[in-house]
């Protein structure tokens, strides 16, 4: 009877650590491969000094030191109106995972890059415009001269300022906007039993870091010299990034990801006037906050 008892007794705990085993395999987040995850953000831009090079038929300068900085449009509900919503500084990802800690996925960065206007910069090099043309009023050889980005009513948003008699000597921004239209490779890794998470299909905490790499397909702002500004979108160069986030998933399907991003960026192909000779170029670092909503799930 007590070999029975003993019997029926180890029958009873295999059977309910099997059972516990089998609840813990099945979760939802138990695993990432094959999944698929599509998030959208704002972010936060801080930039590094950049050397900006203009240059044409009759000029070829450079501005040393150019201070930029973003243009945030706050808590707004622009972020989710369908009709604007790639107005504000956005961030649109979507991928897919090739292993439980890998994913592979490709997304859009759109910053905004604003010369600040109040400052004085040091140019270098020389203008030589036609005497009809009212950029001739800068006209001449320029050793480190410093220039008044200010002066002649130069303002940040000049695209729709009228230019007068002299006209602003540089109005310069990345607006529609810096678009860093990139590919990632990312890991992801759990760690909610830090926290003590032991249901991770309600909670999940995530920590993930990435690489990536891509182009910047700009809409430049340009009002160089009193010139007409040129206004279409155009691959300028291309960017490296890295970034470090943490995850935290609901109920399976539903994430909120918050990462800080970091890279450079090339650009030697920026349009600036409407004549295919008008080119700027520029190098600069880059810093992004964002944070994103999202989902993930298996089709």
């Amino acid at each position: 009877m007590k070999t029975k008892i003993l019997f029926f007794f180890l029958i009873c705990v295999s059977l309910n650590t099997f059972a516990q085993e089998e609840i813990a395999v099945e979760r939802y987040t138990a695993h990432n491969k094959g999944k698929f995850f599509v998030s959208w953000g704002g972010n936060r831009d801080s930039y590094t000094k950049s050397d900006v090079n203009f240059r044409g038929k009759d000029y070829n300068f450079t501005v040393a030191d150019m201070k930029a900085h973003d243009k945030p449009k706050g808590w707004h509900i622009d972020y989710v109106n369908p009709a604007n919503m790639t107005i504000p500084q956005t961030n649109f990802r979507m991928g897919y995972f090739i292993s439980d800690h890998y994913s592979v996925s490709i997304g859009w960065d759109h910053m905004k890059y604003v010369m600040t206007q109040n400052q004085t910069a040091n140019v270098t090099g020389s203008i030589n415009l036609p005497a009809d043309q009212a950029g001739s009023y800068y006209n001449g050889d320029y050793n480190n001269r410093p220039v008044d980005m200010s002066l002649n009513g130069a303002q940040e948003g000049g695209s729709d300022v009228p230019q007068g008699n002299p006209p602003a000597f540089l109005m310069y921004e990345h607006t529609d906007g810096l678009n860093y239209v990139n590919t990632e490779v990312s890991r992801h890794d759990d760690i909610s039993k830090l926290f003590g998470i032991t249901n991770t299909d309600k909670v999940q905490i995530n920590l993930t870091e990435g690489l990536g790499a891509g182009v910047l397909y700009p809409k430049t702002n340009t009002t160089l010299l009193g010139k007409e500004r040129h206004d279409d979108f155009h691959v300028s160069g291309y960017g490296l990034s890295a970034k470090a986030g943490i995850n935290f998933t609901f109920f399976k399907y539903f994430y909120i990801q918050g990462e800080l991003k970091g890279g450079y960026i090339d650009m030697n192909d920026i349009r600036t006037t409407t004549s295919s000779e008008d080119k700027a170029s520029q190098h600069f670092l880059f810093f992004q906050r964002i944070i994103a909503f999202g989902g993930i799930f298996r089709l």
